[in-house]
C-alpha cells in the first residue's frame, strides 16, 4: 500500500428515474463510505440520463481523470439498460456474451422460469472484462480494467462492493471526527480557517443546521493521521472555549 499518495474515484450514477426524483440514490452513500475504507477518495460523481452518448462521454472523462471509476445502474434485463452498450462504444470494444455469467445465471434462473433473453442481457460484458461476484440475485457486476459496472439497486451493488473489498490499490483511510456547537458557522468563520492554517494535513469542513428553532453547526476535521486529528480537534474545541462557545464532542 502507498501510503502518502492519494488515490481517487469517479462514480458515474446512470438512470432517469434518478434525475427525475422518482427515485432517491443511495449508492453515492455507500460506494464513497467503502472506498474511504480501502483508501481511496470518491472526488467526484455524474448522475447522468439512460442515454448512450452521455453514458460514454461521462466514463471517458472520469476515467481520465481517477484511479477508478464506478458506475451504477442500467445492466439489468430490460431495453433501457444500456451501461453495458455505452461504455463498449465508448472504449471500442464489442459486447459480448459471458461464458461464466451466462452459466450463473442458468444456474440463479433454473428454478425460477429459466434463463430468457431478457436475463441473458444481464451476461453481456464488454470484450476482455471480468466479472465481480453477485450473491443476492446472480446477476454478476462487471471489471474492465480499473471501471467497475455495478447494478443501480443499492442493496445489489453493496453486495458487489463487498466482493471488491481489499482487492484495489489504495492509500491510507481518510479519518474524521466532528466537534458541534451552537454557533452561526458565520461567527466562527476566521476561528475555522486559522485552526486548519495551523494544523498541516487537516482539513474542516463546516455543516450548519437549524434545530429547535436556534442556529448551530458541526465541524467535520479530516486527515490521513490519528494523532493530527487529536491535535486539530483539540485545538478547535480550545479555540472555541476562549471565544465562550461550549463544543459537543462527537456533533450534535
Amino acid at each position: 500500500m502507498d501510503d502518502t499518495r492519494i488515490w481517487t474515484a469517479g462514480l458515474v450514477v446512470i438512470g432517469d428515474e434518478i434525475l427525475s426524483g422518482r427515485t432517491p440514490d443511495r449508492n453515492v452513500a455507500q460506494i464513497g463510505l467503502w472506498l474511504n475504507l480501502q483508501g481511496i477518495r470518491l472526488a467526484e460523481v455524474r448522475i447522468v440520463a439512460d442515454d448512450m452518448a452521455a453514458i460514454g462521454e461521462a466514463v471517458t472523462a472520469l476515467k481520465a481523470r481517477h484511479d477508478y471509476l464506478f458506475t451504477t445502474g442500467g445492466i439489468g434485463p430490460t431495453h433501457d439498460d444500456i451501461t453495458v452498450e455505452a461504455i463498449a462504444a465508448a472504449l471500442g470494444l464489442e459486447v459480448v456474451i459471458h461464458p461464466r455469467a451466462r452459466a450463473v445465471l442458468e444456474e440463479y434462473y433454473a428454478t425460477r422460469g429459466g434463463l430468457t433473453e431478457a436475463r441473458l442481457r444481464m451476461a453481456r460484458v464488454p470484450a476482455g472484462a471480468e466479472l465481480i461476484e453477485n450473491r443476492m440475485s446472480g446477476a454478476p457486476g462487471i471489471r474492465l480494467g480499473n471501471i467497475f459496472i455495478l447494478a443501480g439497486v443499492p442493496h445489489i451493488a453493496a453486495q458487489m462492493i463487498d466482493a471488491l473489498t481489499g482487492t484495489l490499490e489504495g492509500g491510507r483511510p481518510l479519518l474524521s471526527t466532528v466537534i458541534g456547537c451552537w454557533v452561526p458557522e458565520s461567527e466562527v468563520a476566521e476561528l475555522l480557517r486559522e485552526t486548519e492554517r495551523g494544523h498541516a494535513g487537516c482539513q474542516i469542513g463546516s455543516y450548519p443546521f437549524f434545530r429547535e428553532g436556534k442556529v448551530g453547526a458541526n465541524f467535520v476535521i479530516r486527515s490521513t493521521e490519528q494523532e493530527l486529528l487529536d491535535r486539530c480537534a483539540e485545538a478547535l474545541v480550545t479555540a472555541l472555549g476562549e471565544e465562550s462557545y461550549q463544543a459537543v464532542i462527537g456533533g450534535i
